[in-house]
């Protein structure tokens, strides 16, 4: 399709998005343009109508594809005529008469704080540097509600020890400080001491046992096999520790406006999503306290 390339670049350096974002669009916009040409021969924007991209979401349909990810397509295309429209490449939006297919709201999966408390008080984790490497992360998860990205992002130089503060690169190159307790400052120290005994060098703050930066997969890796000790959640991923964060500062009194911030969502709609499992949570005591529950 025209004008893929100048839109990524769009998002790239205007909208600041995430190269997992960005790759993610292109390939839904590399979908379309396999529709188009093989369907209807087309390759030009100007020529695509409204009814041509619902054919578009009935074969999606016949597909058997989720409608999470049809809606994240039809998104995709929104924005992207959006900045045709933008930039005058075309005149009209074929998007204004395409209605995206509902989706069941899912709730945010999460660990319990029970199951937490085990994993910390009860797992024994190695002495050497990866022991304190792996529960230094562990920790840094739970305790901030990071992502995967922005752990592995962390710099030497974004852990102010004097104001017990950690500085984040989150999405769109927004940089945002999180506070530290002094619990994960100890286990910050520890690992500091262990990284200076090793003689490791880089400027990245967590490092493989050679002294490397950290890949996404070590770290899932990690955080999976020390989740799988304690619950039998199909996903044990880094991004469910970031779900049990937010949960459990929910359902112990946190302001949802504060948890936004920390997790750094640019709108409250997104940290939202965490109320329902406190509505849950709500529901269960209310069944099991009330006499006719």
């Amino acid at each position: 399709m025209q004008h893929t390339s100048n839109f990524c670049d769009f998002l790239t350096h205007q909208k600041r998005y995430s190269a997992n974002t960005i790759t993610a669009y292109k390939n839904d916009l590399e979908q379309f343009q396999f529709f188009l040409a093989h369907q209807y021969q087309i390759g030009k924007t100007n020529d695509v109508t409204s009814s041509i991209i619902r054919s578009w979401i009935v074969q999606l349909i016949e597909e058997e594809i989720s409608p999470r990810s049809i809606t994240r397509k039809i998104s995709t295309l929104k924005s992207f005529y959006k900045y045709l429209l933008k930039t005058k490449v075309v005149t009209t939006n074929p998007l204004l008469k395409v209605i995206s297919p509902k989706t069941a709201t899912r709730l945010p999966v999460y660990v319990t704080e029970k199951e937490m408390s085990t994993l910390f008080d009860k797992t024994e984790f190695d002495n050497d540097f990866e022991g304190c490497r792996n529960q230094l992360m562990l920790e840094l998860f739970y305790a901030t509600g990071i992502r995967l990205s922005e752990l592995i992002g962390i710099h030497n130089s974004s852990i102010d020890f004097n104001n017990n503060t950690l500085k984040v690169l989150g999405k769109r190159n927004k940089e945002r400080i999180i506070p530290v307790g002094n619990q994960l400052k100890k286990l910050v120290l520890n690992y500091i001491k262990l990284r200076e005994y090793n003689r490791f060098k880089s400027d990245f703050f967590f490092l493989t046992k050679k002294g490397e930066k950290m890949y996404p997969k070590l770290v899932y890796r990690i955080v999976n096999h020390y989740l799988s000790t304690v619950t039998t959640l199909s996903k044990k991923s880094p991004h469910i520790l970031r779900h049990t964060f937010a949960t459990h500062m929910l359902n112990n009194g946190a302001e949802l406006n504060s948890i936004k911030e920390i997790l750094g969502h640019a709108n409250l709609s997104a940290t939202q999503v965490y109320t329902h499992n406190t509505i849950e949570k709500l529901k269960n005591i209310h069944k099991q306290a009330h006499p006719k529950g």
